[in-house]
């Protein structure tokens, strides 16, 4: 069955349908990922956008037990060309049926290559995934122009709070290590630091990471109270990753505030960065085409060091006129020189724009939820 790609600027891309025949407007963005493809699909930093995967040939290990939450996020998901036959030892299924599963819109076929290099030259835009091959461009560009991704975070959050208790993680730790990752295989950690997560849309294996490093991780909805958090007496509290405009986000950023105000030690990632620094006026912009995939180069400023790191973001934080009396900045993407992490100055505040948990991409920087530990206490 053919199935549409429509770009508000006009642009027409035919494939073949896969997964759900449903119709669905979307924000478009790419992912140069080369694995990965089911993380991809369950992170929920995609709600309110379709994929567009660079790599060529996608599904070829596979559905496997590599679920980032508990069901895929995206609005669709493009692709070259999907495996007919995949091969692991792991594998529980095909992408195709996933995707009917889960009433996914997808399309198949589509030249990735040429779509991707009109996103880079004209920025992100919103599309249309059809299979009516009587569309009309001129009812159908007007409604791609007026779409905006909306309130995603209240979309993906937890409904309630929930604990996961030390060492509960699905992956174990000390096969998921990079050579210049974390030490936390050969640590011994405390086994009563309590850690609250906010989630605004966090990947399973930011708790994980916790989990696996000793830590009681409580997950609160997007929602709670900076009072209800502080009343638990956590050791720490962490800023998960999640979708959307930051800035849209604005009862969330006055509850930061006031954590921001404790002198409990603060980790946050992606999102939880943005929001970070909106609550201490610093203000954040829409990069043209984002960044996300796992090749992404950071510069840890303190070190000197480069780490290649994994991403998932349209926003970024501009730090042109930071108060260097607020915060000072702690990483640089390579690439294009964006911030990539602030460290704030007289609080136990650290927060980074990339994701140190990967899944997927590499693990090179693990090591920063050692540093969280070690602002709680450290290992014994």
């Amino acid at each position: 069955m053919k199935a549409f790609l429509i770009l508000e600027d006009g642009t027409v891309f035919t494939g073949e349908s896969i997964g759900s025949t449903r119709e669905v407007i979307s924000e478009i963005v790419f992912n140069t990922s080369m694995t990965g493809y089911l993380e991809v699909l369950t992170d929920p930093s995609y709600a309110g956008q379709a994929v567009v995967m660079t790599y060529p040939l996608i599904g070829n290990y596979g559905i496997t037990p590599d679920m980032e939450s508990e069901r895929p996020w995206v609005d669709g998901y493009i692709v070259r060309e999907l495996s007919r036959i995949p091969s692991n030892f792991r594998c529980q299924g095909t992408i195709q049926d996933f995707l009917k599963e889960n009433d996914i819109p997808g399309i198949a076929g589509v030249d990735t290559r040429a779509l991707t290099k009109i996103l880079r030259d004209k920025g992100t835009m919103n599309g249309m995934i059809t299979i009516n091959e009587n569309y009309n461009l001129e009812e159908i560009l007007p409604r791609l122009k007026e779409y905006t991704v909306g309130d995603v975070v209240s979309k993906v959050t937890c409904k309630e709070k929930k604990v996961l208790k030390p060492f509960e993680a699905k992956s174990v730790l000390p096969e998921n290590q990079g050579m210049m990752g974390s030490l936390a295989a050969n640590k011994v950690y405390k086994k009563n630091y309590k850690i609250a997560l906010m989630d605004f849309g966090a990947k399973q294996n930011i708790a994980n990471s916790l989990s696996q490093r000793g830590c009681e991780v409580t997950i609160y909805p997007a929602h709670t109270s900076a009072e209800e958090i502080l009343e638990s007496n956590p050791d720490g509290i962490m800023l998960s990753n999640g979708p959307g405009d930051p800035e849209t986000n604005v009862a969330i950023i006055e509850e930061i505030k006031k954590l921001y105000a404790s002198d409990v030690p603060i980790f946050a990632i992606c999102l939880g960065h943005q929001l970070m620094a909106l609550a201490n006026g610093v203000p954040t912009h829409k990069l043209k085409y984002g960044h996300r995939g796992g090749n992404h180069p950071v510069k840890d400023l303190e070190t000197g060091r480069v780490y290649i790191s994994s991403q998932n973001h349209g926003y970024v934080v501009d730090t042109d006129n930071l108060d260097p009396n607020v915060a000072v900045p702690a990483f640089t993407n390579v690439n294009d020189g964006t911030n990539e992490g602030l460290k704030y100055v007289g609080k136990n505040i650290f927060t980074v724009q990339f994701h140190p948990e990967a899944c997927p991409g590499p693990l090179d920087s693990g090591y920063l939820f050692d540093r969280f530990i070690d602002m709680m206490g450290g290992a014994e």
